[in-house]
């Protein structure tokens, strides 16, 4: 989740994270929670726009490579038979699942396939990206997610609701970002159900009792 890019160079891992979808550098995933943390919350959408302005000055002063074949290339493009290409189907975004995120699970909200993967918390495995895993998670009010922690990182966007950890408070919009230093145990406010988006670059490692229970089980 990471780059050499000098762009990149952020103390802050927020920040880091925005820079990486600024440049186009971030996974299928993270692209989706980036831009998905943008469509539903202000906060950082002047720092992002910033941003891709540099990004785009830098690129009009680079100096252009010719395209290779660009005459062959266009008169295929031209010459090709568009009746037969069919628009894909966009889901209809949900007041809870923003664009971005609806068209990457290809579905709404209400077209989960959901699983339970403990009593009052659901999941959502989503498949087709073998560089980093991408999970939605639906955790009822008032529970808790199995304690854990990082093998990697993990960033999670809060879509509903809101819960809390030892590193603070979350509520739509927010997004909190763990790595292998950090052993939590996610808990979602007594007051809503909260819907989470998290993508992880690596297995958590589950670690308190039930956790570890659960961890020899699948293991």
């Amino acid at each position: 989740m990471t780059s050499s890019t000098p762009a990149l160079a952020y103390d802050n891992p927020l920040d880091s994270l925005l820079a990486g979808y600024a440049c186009g550098v971030l996974s299928a995933p993270l692209h989706t929670l980036v831009a998905s943390h943008l469509a539903i919350s202000p906060k950082n959408r002047s720092f992002v726009a910033n941003l891709e302005a540099a990004n785009g000055i830098a690129l009009t002063e680079a100096e252009a490579e010719p395209i290779r074949g660009r005459d062959e290339r266009l008169a295929a493009i031209f010459a090709s038979d568009d009746e037969h290409i069919v628009a894909p189907q966009r889901p209809a975004p949900s007041s809870i699942l923003p664009t971005p995120l609806s068209r990457y699970l290809g579905c709404g909200l209400d077209d989960v396939p959901w699983r339970m993967l403990l009593p009052g918390v659901k999941e959502f495995r989503v498949e087709g990206d073998m560089r980093a895993g991408a999970t939605l998670y639906w955790i009822r009010a008032g529970r808790k997610m199995p304690a854990h922690t990082h093998e990697g990182a993990e960033v999670t966007l809060v879509l509903k609701g809101a819960f809390s950890d030892v590193a603070g408070r979350y509520e739509r919009g927010d997004i909190a970002i763990g790595d292998d230093d950090l052993d939590h145990c996610p808990t979602a406010d007594r007051s809503e159900d909260c819907i989470c988006f998290a993508v992880t670059d690596a297995p958590l490692r589950l670690t308190g009792p039930v956790g570890r229970i659960i961890q020899r089980l699948l293991g």
